[in-house]
């Protein structure tokens, strides 16, 4: 197949450029080339700033393709762009939302595509932006249009990405534990989420192009490494020999301490996430997730000294700080 990803920097459209070359697919990157992604096998890249029209328009014009991957659409007007100014031929288009998207808190688990609701309010953009997004996809689509699907990942992990962690600490935790210092979680760690690697979830994108059981569907592609944070924050602890400890806060206070920073977990981490992944093996049963976390963990270690990433210090600091305001958890 011919994929052009618009975007092909990000963790997880990297993945699936990546993942795409491995299974022998031409691969094409829409980007404007301001960060750099590196790629043992370098795909066809096209230098544009897709949200000019017109350069996205002409730098498309003419261009045949199988599957246009958005990984950039974020609102309705985004994504009506991306349709409308795409100036070659595709037969599928297959749009990136996101697995808080839905509605908090669910109403049944595992989470399932047909029974959670979107989310719907304002307060927090990011979903909200989304949703409205999946809403105009599947409800505005002109009926002589190429079918669209909408994947929606969950919590993605992958080189070059910087959320790892419930501060999104990366290296930061692993030294930390070495160092001997508490990490912070907040509701005394048991909150359950999905921790998913790119590369499982590059190969579920690549699972949905010409696939009509795909056409005119939304999934979840998410792994089965489901645990709660203080379980999470002990594979870490696994990886460097060292069993970690913790202070707690709960999640409400975070909240009210910096609405900002913490509003990923006051709307989302807060409430768990356990999905099944049933309705993508029903339209992909080739495809399985395979990266544990402890594996897909220990090759984020050897990527971040291999590129000399160091730890933050803002990032310590501010852990220290909130350490020093909660409760040490114990056992």
């Amino acid at each position: 197949m011919r994929i052009l990803v618009l975007g092909g920097t990000g963790v997880i459209s990297r993945a699936i450029i990546s993942e795409g070359i491995k299974a022998g697919h031409e691969m094409i990157a829409l980007n404007r080339g301001k960060r750099e992604a590196q790629f043992q096998v370098l795909p066809e890249i096209i230098r544009a700033d897709w949200s000019d029209e017109n350069m996205y328009r002409e730098k498309t014009r003419g261009l045949d393709v199988d599957v246009v991957i958005d990984m950039l659409s974020r609102t309705p007007e985004d994504a009506e762009r991306t349709l409308a100014c795409f100036g070659g031929k595709t037969h599928q288009w297959i749009f990136t939302s996101t697995c808080c998207a839905y509605k908090k808190p669910t109403q049944s688990f595992p989470i399932r595509e047909s029974e959670a609701e979107l989310w719907n309010d304002p307060i927090y953009t990011y979903p909200y932006e989304k949703a409205r997004m999946e809403q105009f996809l599947f409800t505005r689509q002109p009926e002589d249009r190429e079918p669209i699907t909408v994947i929606r990942p969950s919590l993605t992990y992958g080189e070059g990405c910087s959320n790892i962690g419930i501060l999104r600490q990366n290296i930061n935790v692993f030294r930390r534990i070495q160092a001997g210092k508490p990490l912070l979680v907040f509701d005394e760690g048991k909150t359950i989420f999905t921790f998913t690697f790119a590369p499982d979830l590059a190969r579920g994108y690549l699972a949905c192009c010409l696939n009509p059981k795909a056409y005119g569907e939304a999934f979840h592609i998410v792994s089965r490494n489901q645990m709660d944070f203080a379980s999470y924050y002990l594979c870490f602890g696994k990886i460097v020999g060292c069993e970690p400890t913790f202070v707690t806060i709960d999640s409400e206070a975070l909240y009210n301490l910096d609405p900002v920073q913490f509003e990923h977990i006051w709307f989302e981490k807060r409430f768990d996430h356990i999905f099944s992944i049933d309705k993508i093996k029903s339209a992909a049963p080739e495809w399985e997730p395979e990266i544990t976390l402890e594996d897909g963990l220990r090759h984020m270690l050897v990527w971040w000294e291999e590129q000399n990433i160091e730890p933050l210090k803002e990032k310590d600091e501010l852990e220290d700080k909130l350490c020093a305001l909660g409760k040490p958890l114990e056992g």
